[in-house]
């Protein structure tokens, strides 16, 4: 009964977005567009099916409908929801410097879940750099100190980027995209946002936006700049047409890019979902009678019990999943032959 879901995209407006998504042949509403909640389950921006017989339904309404057969069986039965969360940002302008709470924090004094996420990047001016964590030296008394002074920005680990990096920010990660960067964002459903610092930009009233530095100070990782910034991914052979490349896995999501110049037979064994970013090029996707053209640009949702597909076309595409660590990343890099540090690496991004 399931087929390869498209869903209207959600645009949000935020006052550092731009116009990028018409180069991907969007028709964008007026004025700034900042983001595109590509798939979601969450309150701000809920997902509605674009293509085929589910075409109208929200993302809620189809998996109440089949809460296994949508989202999988290693999930409650009575899940109403998606834990996952994938968007593209436009950043025309820089973000706000924020950090986002852990699980445990959210919980007590959210009564939600913490945002872990991640970023890829799709497009990138010269010279491009983003905020993903504070520099070494930084202890919340020097932090605290800087930000009295007005001098946050002196604090942060600044790291220059260009298509294809990637970056993961666990939770407690200070992070802000500079202007000139478009990424495609992998994260857990939640909008918890603790903002520290938005360049002193006010609204057309002389009002700046909402700083939330005591719950922030008490989030951030200070540790977190000792890590390694990049993820440089593992490479391994699907077949003689397709590659891929894992990137991040951990228990909130995974993240694999896939180069396909051919096609490649993959399955969704009624576990779980996964969902395909497409990057470059096109082609298209097949599920039992169902054969859905994609093209770059757009966000592909396969239900859990989707069963054997192809993927196939000339293209790059980024797959995200909530996986089991052992069967789905240990064991398959190690049949393909990769060594333990790095599985260990992908492990530990």
């Amino acid at each position: 009964m399931y087929y390869p879901i498209k869903f209207r995209p959600v645009y949000k407006d935020y006052i550092w977005g731009g116009r990028y998504f018409e180069k991907l042949g969007r028709e964008l509403p007026e004025g700034v567009v900042a983001e595109s909640w590509e798939v979601s389950c969450h309150k701000s921006g809920l997902s509605v099916v674009a293509n085929e017989e589910f075409a109208g339904w929200t993302l809620t309404e189809l998996i109440k409908s089949d809460p296994i057969g949508v989202v999988g069986t290693k999930f409650p039965s009575g899940c109403s929801e998606i834990p996952l969360l994938v968007k593209l940002i436009d950043a025309n302008d820089k973000l706000s410097v924020q950090v986002h709470p852990d699980d445990n924090y959210a919980a007590v004094f959210e009564n939600d879940f913490g945002k872990n996420e991640m970023w890829y990047v799709i497009a990138a001016k010269p010279s491009s750099k983003l905020v993903a964590g504070l520099k070494e030296n930084i202890t919340k008394e020097k932090f605290l100190r800087a930000v009295k002074e007005n001098r946050i920005e002196d604090c942060l680990l600044q790291v220059e980027v260009m298509p294809g990096d990637v970056i993961n920010i666990p939770a407690g990660t200070v992070h802000s995209i500079g202007d000139g960067i478009v990424i495609a964002e992998i994260q857990q459903t939640s909008d918890i946002t603790y903002r520290l610092f938005d360049y002193n930009r006010v609204d057309i009233n002389g009002v700046g936006r909402q700083l939330h530095l005591n719950k922030a100070l008490d989030v951030i990782n200070f540790e977190a700049g000792r890590r390694k910034v990049k993820c440089d991914g593992v490479k391994v052979e699907v077949n003689d047409n397709c590659s891929k490349t894992v990137f991040v896995a951990n228990r909130y999501f995974a993240c694999e890019r896939y180069e396909l110049d051919g096609e490649v037979i993959e399955k969704c064994d009624g576990s779980k979902f996964c969902i395909y970013i497409f990057l470059e090029g096109n082609g298209a996707i097949k599920t039992g009678e169902a054969n859905v053209k994609v093209n770059a640009g757009e966000t592909v949702f396969l239900p859990a019990a989707s069963g054997e597909y192809t993927v196939s076309g000339k293209l790059k595409a980024l797959k995200t999943y909530i996986p089991d660590l052992i069967n789905d990343i240990v064991n398959p890099m190690k049949n393909a032959g990769c060594t333990n540090s790095e599985i260990y690496k992908v492990l530990n991004c």
